[in-house]
């Protein structure tokens, strides 16, 4: 049956009337289409997503201008529409630059720069506009003013969806009472369904960004985030992509833009943590695959070392017989003194003996001469003589006539593999991979590792085919990095830069010598994480919890660009214990709010053992339940989102592995926390026991041997092996002495902060004590350091009618025992 397609051609002007229809569609024309993939595929999301481009776009102009952010926020409800009202007050707009910001998608400063930033790719709040105009028909409106400026700029305007501009319909100045800033208005189809979302954005937005001051205002709720610090985030510097995973096209694009010729000043100039001596290391690694490495042959032994004289004499012609011989012996007696030599360290150590023997003997040796003698050097050293497998694979080979190359692959061979191989099968093994150097038509010996891999196969699989002895995958790439380990780096220079440009195999060999080479990590000036202690205070101060935990990362590399993770954990206290942990992921200082499930970071989350951090866990996997929040930050020059609303960071193994590191550092302090807190629970129910049996056992003795009942205070103190903690008042005359001891039960070594309140003025304190007045009350402040089974006394005086209140800290009031008398 013919098909449709082979129809088409029949018909005359088909293809010339499809091509009449096709045209180009602008960026602004796709998304006005596809506004779902920007995070505006709904009402209720629209506004978090148009609220939170705008936030950020905010929080980004004022922290660039070294300003700290005061952001306000209000949303209205104006009969079926809502209206979204933003205003920061960071530098401004310029008149120029304010419509395409506005009104043109992928139009920004950030997207080519190396450094963190909330916008990367300049579609955000263009895109508010967007879904404002697309909803309600009505423009934006946009109020800036520049700092020194007596007047604002005012704009109305929509985005022009084909030709992706800016159409304004007011442009005019104004007065306003910010001294600098901007205002955006928008009237877009919405409602309130996320208010959720919107309030948890708002607030996790102030955690992770303390120095700025936020305020919400909306038809249900107020809210205001003061900031907790004047400390602006550590400014970032743009940086240059680091050689770790850039991949292959960018690095073929660079080659071709580049201003420089070499390949070393390509690096140099190009990367960053790239010097002199780094890439110095790259362009060897390079050599290694774009050349290979030449292999190094034992030398003939001293006895041996006259024929590399005889060989090089013979090789040498019309010198003179007293020249020549002294250029033979100089060559062989070099040769001898190494262990290995390779091709090109063979022609070097010809080039010195013949400088010297032209020096010596007024004798030129050119070119010529030089290549003959290099040859006939060679030959001996690693030339033909190897004994050929006949035509069924057999090796076999007369004793006389065995090759040095095959003693010495012998050697490399029967060192690398297991000693259950039998000599005669190694030996077998040697000979065959001997034959394939020799078939090489490169007689220099020059191979990469993969064709050397492929030799050693060639000849491990002969070997079993024919002596029937497994030779097997580990045996092979043992005996591999054997030889490579022997073979050495060539001198060769590099192809220069619009060499490389041209050729793809040799840039993708520049890749992979630039990712296998060890480079420092990348400087992370370039980022501004919110750093471990500043998480902490986050968390403590949006949420009431017992423990707090914070970690943050060294930096790392992910296609070329560096990024941080940092991880926080809250535990205890208010926070909801039912149910599943609460999971906070942010990027660049922004929160994801939205595609949890689809997100990288939630993935990692679940992926780790929560038991054995002292979470529940049912199943042994996903997320875990407790009253416990869990805070993600990924800080990167390019946080690489899984679309382009920026809901969720894609599955990036490195950023994976990074994530699950900064939790599990975290979480390693909330076991011990939680350890510790089972511990002391068990050490407060014991302690309960004994206080409810000793004072009954202590009146039952009493009463047996007709004595005062004791004091069994110090008793529960020193079975509990507590730090006992005593006050002594002795009346003499008209005041009172007072001595504090502090007596050590415990098995460690305690510091301490011990302050007795005082109604009256002390005197005579004791060495290391310290006197505060406040309000009428003396504050006796000591802090004694007391060893395991030891004491130490504070000492001192005040009027008798003096009232007492001992407050002691440093220990845990389960291991604590204080007493007044």
């Amino acid at each position: 049956m013919t098909s449709f397609q082979s129809t088409l051609g029949e018909e005359s002007g088909i293809a010339e009337e499809l091509a009449e229809n096709q045209r180009s569609i602008s960026i602004a024309e796709f998304f006005e289409k596809n506004k779902h993939m920007l995070g505006f595929d709904s009402g209720a999301r629209g506004l978090v997503t148009a609220v939170k481009e705008a936030v950020d776009n905010a929080l980004d102009a004022a922290e660039e201008a070294g300003i700290l952010p005061d952001i306000y926020v209000e949303i209205r409800e104006d009969g079926d529409y809502y209206r979204l009202i933003v205003e920061d007050n960071g530098p401004g707009l310029t008149k120029e630059s304010l419509p395409k910001v506005f009104g043109k998608l992928l139009y920004g400063s950030r997207f080519h720069r190396r450094e963190q930033s909330r916008g990367q790719q300049g579609i955000g709040i263009s895109a508010a506009v967007l879904y404002s105009q697309l909803t309600s028909g009505k423009p934006a409106k946009i109020t800036s003013r520049t700092q020194g400026s007596s007047e604002a700029q005012y704009f109305e305007l929509i985005v022009d969806t084909d030709e992706n501009e800016p159409e304004i319909s007011v442009d005019e100045t104004t007065s306003w009472d910010r001294p600098h800033g901007t205002r955006i208005e928008l009237e877009m189809e919405a409602n309130m369904r996320a208010r959720g979302q919107l309030h948890d954005y708002i607030k996790h937005t102030a955690v992770v960004n303390p120095h700025a001051r936020l305020e919400l205002r909306e038809p249900n709720a107020h809210f205001k985030f003061e900031r907790a610090t004047d400390q602006l985030p550590e400014e970032t510097e743009e940086i240059r992509p680091h050689p770790h995973g850039v991949e292959l096209g960018t690095v073929m694009k660079m080659l071709t833009a580049t201003d420089s010729h070499s390949v070393s000043g390509f690096l140099q100039e190009e990367f960053t943590r790239v010097g002199t001596k780094t890439a110095a290391s790259i362009i060897d690694a390079f050599r290694d695959r774009h050349y290979g490495r030449e292999m190094t042959w034992r030398p003939p032994t001293a006895a041996e070392s006259a024929d590399v004289a005889a060989a090089v004499e013979d090789a040498t012609a019309n010198k003179g017989p007293e020249a020549t011989a002294a250029f033979a012996d100089a060559v062989a007696d070099a040769v001898a003194d190494r262990d290995r030599i390779a091709h090109h360290e063979l022609r070097a150590v010809v080039a010195d003996a013949a400088e010297a023997a032209e020096a010596d003997h007024g004798t030129t040796f050119g070119d010529t001469v030089r290549e003959n003698a290099l040859e006939a050097a060679w030959n001996e050293i690693a030339g033909p003589g190897e004994p050929e497998a006949d035509a069924d694979g057999d090796a076999e080979a007369d004793a006389d006539d065995e090759s040095r190359l095959v003693a010495d692959l012998y050697d490399l061979a029967d060192d690398a593999t297991s000693t259950r191989k039998d000599d005669e099968v190694v030996h077998a093994f040697a000979v065959r991979l001997a034959g394939k150097f020799a078939d090489e038509e490169d007689h220099r010996h020059r191979l990469t590792r993969d064709r050397l891999r492929s030799h050693v196969d060639r000849a491990a699989e002969l070997t079993e085919e024919y002596d029937e002895v497994a030779f097997g995958e580990t045996a092979r790439e043992n005996v591999t990095d054997a030889v490579w380990d022997v073979m050495v780096t060539v001198p060769d220079d590099p192809p220069l830069v619009r060499e490389l440009a041209d050729s793809r195999d040799a840039a993708s060999d520049l890749v992979d010598a630039m990712r296998t080479t060890d480079i420092i990590a990348p400087p992370t000036r370039c980022l501004s994480p919110i750093s471990a202690d500043l998480i902490e205070a986050g968390l403590k101060k949006e949420f009431d919890a017992d423990f707090y935990a914070a970690a943050s990362r060294d930096a790392e590399v992910s296609g070329g660009d560096p990024f941080v993770v940092e991880a926080g954990i809250a535990y205890g206290g208010d926070l909801e214990a039912e149910g599943s942990v609460d999971v906070l992921r942010f990027a660049n200082r922004v929160p994801l709010v939205y595609q949890r499930g689809a997100c990288a970071t939630t993935d990692v989350v679940k992926t780790i053992g929560w038991r054995n951090y002292g979470l529940d866990q049912p199943g042994g996997s996903g997320l875990p339940n407790g009253a416990a929040v869990v805070m993600i930050h990924v800080a990167s020059t390019n946080v690489p989102f899984t679309s382009e609303s920026k809901d969720a960071i894609a599955n990036v193994p490195e950023i994976e592995d990074e994530i699950e590191l900064a939790i599990r550092e975290a979480a390693r302090d909330l076991k011990s926390y939680l350890n510790k807190r089972r511990s002391m629970q068990k050490r407060r129910k014991k302690q309960n026991v004994l206080g409810k049996i000793l004072p009954e056992m202590a009146e039952k003795v009493a009463q047996v041997i007709d004595r005062p009942e004791p004091d069994i205070d110090d008793a529960v103190a020193r079975i509990m092996n507590n730090v006992l903690v005593e006050r002594h008042v002795e009346e003499n005359g008209d005041g009172s002495a007072v001595r504090v001891v502090v007596e050590n039960n415990s098995g460690t070594n305690e510091s301490l902060e011990v302050t007795d309140i005082v109604s009256a003025e002390p005197s005579s304190l004791s060495d290391g004590a310290t006197v505060v007045e406040m309000d009428g009350e003396w504050f006796v402040k000591w802090e004694p350091d007391v060893s395991s089974g030891d004491e130490a006394v504070l000492e001192y005086e005040v009027a008798a009618d003096a009232s007492f209140d001992l407050d002691v800290k440093g220990v845990e009031s389960e291991k604590l025992t204080v007493t007044e008398q």
